[in-house]
């Protein structure tokens, strides 16, 4: 067959390409492999090295195909028991003493999910906690994923532990077993766990900070739940413990703990957001005891001691902050509701409340064993104004923040108080705790002020610093039934310490002012002021006028000197010098006092006070009302040199003086 020329391999046309398409099928292997050569020879030298560079890529990514299956091959099969060694050391350096394992080993074959068995587990007791071991585990077989390991991260998934026994102690000063050394307490931990199952565990718990200890056995079962019953005692107190949990499984967790007790019952019921989660949770909250401090014993907020209190309240818990709202509950006969929030920050408690209370009995605040010591020293030293009020907060060292409160009403079992309502806020900053925007409302009248107690910088003595101010009060409204009417004003500015309020300001320094004005009195009272024995003892029911009660006493040391000390009345001016000394509270006042007119029978001389601020004594020196004094006085009554007369006292100035 006749092929054109310029489909050829040759002819006129050449310049074409030398393999037509029509003459391959004729090609026989021999002309394809000098073909190949022919353009081997013709190919560049860069087309070499490309087809270089697609062979060794080949081969890198087979490699990195392959690396990879075996080393997933290497973590389906690894034997986990030739890594006790390495789990003894950390384990030993976590704890801080010399932890054992009897054996590790693999109790399935394959797979990324592997379940290891550990027996013969043994952790010694710290040495300060006692003897003993802190945890032994006879068995356990545990179930994890490979992959967090590699991340460093180790999560067990199922967990199934026989032969348990764990012994927890914090000792007075707070440091744990179960910390690491050195470092500080953390706080709950969670867990993704799908199962656990514990048979004879056993847990025990010692207390000395708190004074609280329980032992209890604990069971667990991947159907039936988690169950831990026991007996124990809070501050001195039997109680019976118990904890109840669903089944241990991805998710919300519900629970319940109890503890059951004569002097306390609390029961907290609700869900934590993961098995274990403490740092997560939602609970409802009620408590019954003797004394608010042996729940403190419990929750550890810092309370103190009180009469029997019943508490409710909804709690949740985020971790570091804790959120109580719809508290509700009484102390005694004392009422109260709030909200709180704790927060933590830099190794402190930080907390934002408000507390609010219809009615409040302050003995409510006070254990049976605090009210019989003060009954007691009271009965010994007699009653004193001043409160022996506890003032020490050296153990308050890491709370911090502001807790708002308001009283509807003051009562006391002594009888009907002047006080009606209360209200302030108290700011604690580094132990510098100020009762701020104080407001104490009385049947007339009201005190405003601030109290300031200061025990930084390890002060074993706290400082108290008082400036309080009484406005639009009366003699009658703080004293009951009285002969004596009067506007009363007062103002007291201490600065001392002590341990309770009554010996901070028997250590202070500063000035207290009493201002009585714009009153009256029984005539012949006023009579008696001016040292008039006559219209003292024949006055009839007429009544003067009071026109001031001037008291100002500077303190040095804890004791005032009383400058000035005037009672001027429209018929008579009394002047007094002296001392009051606390905080034993006595009084020692020279009186002298002068008639603004003529005297029936004018006595000369001074009378003395002594005795306290609760029960002063009025002493008339034997030479004053001597028969001798009298008939002198009776003399110039008969020839009209009664004496000189007093002079009316600038009330107004001596009132802007004391109440500055």
């Amino acid at each position: 067959m006749a092929v054109p020329a310029y489909l050829g391999c040759g002819g006129a046309r050449g310049n074409l390409p030398r393999v037509g398409f029509l003459t391959q099928p004729e090609r026989t292997p021999v002309s394809r492999v000098r073909l190949a050569m022919e353009q081997a020879k013709d190919r560049p030298a860069t087309g070499r090295r490309t087809w270089g560079r697609r062979k060794w890529g080949r081969i890198a990514v087979g490699a990195l195909v392959t690396v990879p299956l075996i080393l997933l091959l290497v973590l389906a099969v690894f034997p986990w028991g030739v890594l006790r060694g390495a789990v003894t050391r950390a384990a030993t350096e976590r704890f801080g003493r010399p932890v054992t394992i009897g054996s590790v080993h693999r109790v399935d074959r394959f797979g990324f999910h592997p379940v290891i068995a550990v027996e013969d587990l043994r952790i010694p007791q710290a040495i300060w906690a006692g003897r003993g071991d802190f945890a032994r585990v006879g068995r356990a077989e545990i179930r994890f994923s490979v992959w967090p390991l590699l991340k460093g991260r180790f999560v067990p998934e199922d967990i199934s532990v026989s032969g348990l026994r764990l012994a927890l102690v914090r000792d007075k000063g707070g440091r744990t077993n179960w910390s690491r050394p050195g470092e500080p307490e953390e706080g709950g931990s969670s867990t993704d766990l799908q199962g656990l199952t514990i048979t004879d565990g056993v847990v025990s718990y010692r207390d000395a900070r708190q004074d609280r200890d329980a032992i209890l056995r604990i069971a667990a079962d991947p159907d039936k739940g988690i169950r831990a019953e026991g007996t124990g005692s809070v501050r001195g107190a039997p109680v019976r413990v118990s904890v109840t949990g669903a089944a241990v499984k991805p998710g919300r967790w519900p629970f319940e703990a109890r503890i059951a007790g004569q002097a306390l019952a609390m029961t907290a019921r609700g869900t934590m957001d993961r098995p274990f989660d403490t740092d997560a949770m939602t609970l409802d909250l009620t408590a019954r005891a003797d004394d608010l401090k042996r729940i403190d014993a419990v929750i550890e907020a810092g309370l103190f001691q009180t009469r029997a209190v019943q508490l409710t309240a909804h709690v949740r818990h985020d971790r570091p902050r804790w959120t109580i709202t719809d508290l509700k509950g009484r102390i005694g006969r004392s009422d109260l509701t709030g909200s709180l929030t704790v927060d933590k920050k830099d190794g402190r408690t930080l907390l934002d409340g408000a507390v609010v209370a219809r009615q409040l009995d302050f003995d409510d605040l006070s254990s049976a064993q605090g009210r019989a010591e003060a009954a007691a020293l009271e009965r010994r030293i007699g009653p004193r104004l001043v409160p022996n009020t506890r003032i020490d907060i050296a153990k308050i060292d890491t709370t911090d923040g502001t807790i708002r409160f308001r009283v509807g009403r003051v009562v006391s079992a002594q009888g009907p108080s002047s006080i009606t309502g209360l209200a302030g806020r108290m700011t604690m900053d580094h132990q510098r705790l100020t009762i701020g925007d104080i407001r104490l409302g009385l049947r007339e009248g009201v005190v405003t002020g601030q109290a300031v107690v200061d025990q930084r910088n390890g002060r074993r003595v706290p400082s108290l610093s008082l400036d309080l101010r009484l406005t639009g009060a009366s003699v009658l409204s703080l004293s009951g039934q009285t002969a004596i009417t009067g506007r009363v004003a007062a103002r007291a500015r201490l600065a001392g310490s002590g341990e309770t309020i009554r010996a901070a300001v028997g250590r202070s320094d500063g000035r207290i002012g009493l201002v009585v004005a714009n009153g009256s009195l029984p005539d012949r009272y006023a009579a008696a002021l001016g040292f008039d024995a006559g219209a003292a003892f024949m006055g009839d029911n007429a009544r003067a006028s009071l026109r001031c009660l001037i008291v100002g006493v500077d303190m040095r040391g804890g004791t005032g000197r009383a400058d000035p000390l005037i009672v001027d009345t429209s018929r008579s001016r009394l002047d007094g010098t002296g001392t009051v000394s606390f905080p034993d509270e006595r009084l020692a006042l020279r009186l002298t006092g002068a008639p603004k007119q003529g005297a029936t029978l004018r006595l000369d001389g001074t009378a003395t006070v002594t005795g306290t601020l609760e029960k002063p004594d009025l002493v008339i020196p034997k030479e004053v009302k001597s028969v001798g004094n009298i008939f002198k006085s009776i003399g110039r009554a008969i020839t009209g040199h009664t004496g000189p007369h007093a002079q009316s006292a600038d009330c107004a100035a001596l009132a802007r003086r004391v109440l500055r």
